[in-house]
């Protein structure tokens, strides 16, 4: 499926001129969600590295524990969208429709049509930190290197990225979307695929850091958060509560580390 599309404009200057261009576009389409027979949400994303979604949205939704509880992904075309099938493990599949009994319809904020504030803001497991905190050094040699590993963005100026990182701030694996969620649970689930674990590494974002991507990372046990935007009071709240260190506005000179009440 394509992520990228091509498309006409008139580029216009302040001195009046008007020139007809070609510009590539990030494909944007529904993509709904069947889990076992059942409608479980439509997402809006970029269709690619589908197989990665599925999984990492799986994880993160807390309906598998592992990447082999998620038994069958198809995708199917359809006029409109993207139709994703996917089948649990029996052992898990009793997760959708607990989950589902919670979830009235789906909204860009992330609480709006959950019943009750304590499916929206559920427990999140605590992470053990790494015996050394990620070094500076490897957090400003990651952002150097981010740009290289998004060929969507580069194309088109308008995903995002999520990577994951290793203790010397090398980019091991990558992943773009449209939405940051997306790009994140896409990054969570290629690891996951690929039996990959955070270890002494950190996870490098290029989204605003909201409280949802705190929480993903905590689910997934990743220790370190870095993102090149600010986060919210939630976000950091969250992050304290699940042992997440999290490192915002981070420029090529700068980047602030939020602080918990016991530091």
């Amino acid at each position: 499926m394509e992520a990228v599309r091509p498309a006409a404009f008139l580029r216009r200057t302040p001195e009046g001129g008007a020139q007809p261009i070609e510009r590539p576009l990030a494909v944007e389409r529904p993509v709904a969600i069947e889990i076992d027979g059942v409608g479980y949400a439509v997402m809006m994303a970029t269709p690619e590295a589908l197989d990665d979604f599925a999984t990492g949205f799986c994880l993160s939704e807390r309906l598998i524990d592992r990447a082999d509880q998620l038994l069958a992904i198809e995708p199917h075309e359809a006029e409109r969208g993207v139709l994703l099938r996917l089948a649990l493990a029996k052992g898990v599949r009793e997760r959708v429709f607990e989950r589902v009994r919670h979830r009235v319809s789906e909204s860009s904020c992330g609480l709006c049509g959950i019943e009750n504030l304590e499916q929206a803001l559920r427990p999140l497991p605590r992470v053990t930190p790494p015996a050394e905190p990620v070094a500076s050094e490897a957090i400003f040699r990651a952002l150097g290197a981010i740009r290289e590993h998004q060929p969507i963005g580069r194309e088109t100026g308008a995903v995002h990225a999520a990577a994951f990182c290793d203790a010397s701030g090398a980019i091991r694996l990558a992943r773009e979307d449209i939405g940051r969620h997306n790009a994140f649970d896409k990054l969570v689930g290629a690891m996951a695929r690929a039996g990959e674990g955070w270890g002494e590494g950190f996870a490098l974002t290029t989204a605003r850091l909201s409280y949802e991507l705190v929480e993903k990372a905590a689910l997934s046990l990743c220790h370190t958060l870095v993102a090149i935007s600010a986060p919210t009071s939630l976000a950091v709240e969250r992050a304290a509560e699940a042992g997440v260190r999290i490192i915002a506005l981070a420029r090529p000179d700068a980047a602030l580390e939020a602080l918990t009440p016991s530091d």
